[in-house]
């Protein structure tokens, strides 16, 4: 009997079916650019704030003018007063939020902070030095000084915390001693020096009010080298995560990358210091908040903080400026009162110190 052959039936197809979402890195990608996209609509909203917004009220057309026009009433506060001191926050939130991200990278240390850990409180000290003992009055002296004390206190801190055996623990009692030791002596220093208490009690506190174009164009060369210097350390920092032969496995050199990390934290935290005076809490809110939205990947979260620590510094600045008036409170009371309550919270859901 004849056998019948039946047409083949073709062979299934073994390519597998297209991704309608995509790989899943690439999705998380996506994500990451466009919270980073709308993180700097949000700094833009916030710089118009800042433009806007005053001890001195002006309307919206006034601000306008007072931006393009020279002959306007509004010229000289907009250009001499609320553009400069926009500027300077700008730069000083990245530098504060950067400069917390990298420390709290490099120690390990959730609750690491440049005026928690003293290395604000080194500028301090060593410009409360100069003004008193050699008259230094001017930011082109203060930046040295600043520059200096607060690398001092940012190598002191990591010998006395234990170095590379440093633990979260040792390295939070290490700065709080260094910290209050430092404004104890920044305190003294003031008290017995009556023409210093009066020039640097407004400084002391954290304060834009004083911005000058002249301050912007000095403290930007030193911001801008922190800033490249912090962005470079982003994958060595990664690796050191995982410990120091993980990270030469790596590729990594984990003693160039903590003296790049603490040549970076010098820089931005001198500067900022320098130009502003000491700002508290910058660096401990911002990183927390973006690692939330980031994770642990220093390649977003170093971008992320470089954005989002200016909306934090110009957002308290004008809320300052609008709670005190006719006055003003200074950006660092507004900082540290956010900031405070925040630190407590840390502190008491245990995500911080472990030894």
């Amino acid at each position: 009997m004849p056998v019948t052959k039946s047409p083949q039936a073709p062979a299934a197809s073994t390519a597998p079916p297209p991704s309608r979402g995509g790989p899943p890195g690439r999705t998380r990608a996506s994500l990451r650019a466009a919270g980073l996209a709308g993180s700097l609509l949000v700094l833009l909203a916030v710089v118009v704030l800042s433009i806007g917004f005053g001890a001195k009220q002006l309307s919206p057309a006034e601000v306008w003018h007072g931006l393009f026009d020279s002959s306007s009433p509004a010229y000289t506060v907009v250009h001499k007063m609320r553009l400069p001191r926009t500027l300077l926050g700008l730069l000083a939130g990245a530098a504060l939020g950067l400069a917390g991200c990298v420390m709290q990278a490099l120690t390990r240390n959730p609750l690491a902070d440049p005026g928690l850990m003293g290395i604000n409180a080194g500028a301090s000290a060593s410009v409360a030095s100069a003004a008193s003992f050699l008259g230094v009055a001017t930011f082109n002296g203060y930046v040295w000084f600043a520059l200096a004390g607060a690398g001092a206190v940012s190598v002191l801190l990591y010998a006395v915390g234990g170095g590379r055996g440093a633990t979260p623990a040792r390295l939070a009692l290490a700065g709080a001693a260094l910290n209050a030791t430092l404004y104890s002596y920044v305190s003294a220093v003031m008290l017995l020096d009556t023409a210093s208490l009066d020039k640097m009690r407004f400084w002391t506190v954290g304060s834009l009010a004083d911005a000058r174009p002249s301050t912007v164009l000095k403290v930007l060369p030193f911001i801008a080298a922190g800033l490249l210097i912090a962005l470079a350390l982003a994958r060595p920092l990664n690796a050191l995560a995982l410990g120091d032969d993980a990270a030469r496995a790596l590729g990594a050199r984990p003693a160039l990358t903590r003296a790049a990390s603490i040549a970076a934290v010098t820089l931005l935290c001198g500067a900022a210091t320098a130009a502003c005076g000491p700002i508290v809490f910058v660096g401990l809110m911002v990183p927390h908040f973006v690692r939330t939205l980031t994770g642990p990947d220093l390649r977003w979260m170093l971008p992320y903080c470089a954005v989002l620590a200016p909306v934090l510094l110009l957002g308290a600045d004008v809320l300052g400026r609008v709670l005190g008036r006719p006055g003003e409170l200074q950006v660092g009371i507004v900082t540290a009162v956010l900031g405070g309550p925040l630190f407590l919270y840390f502190v008491r859901r245990g995500k911080a110190v472990r030894a």
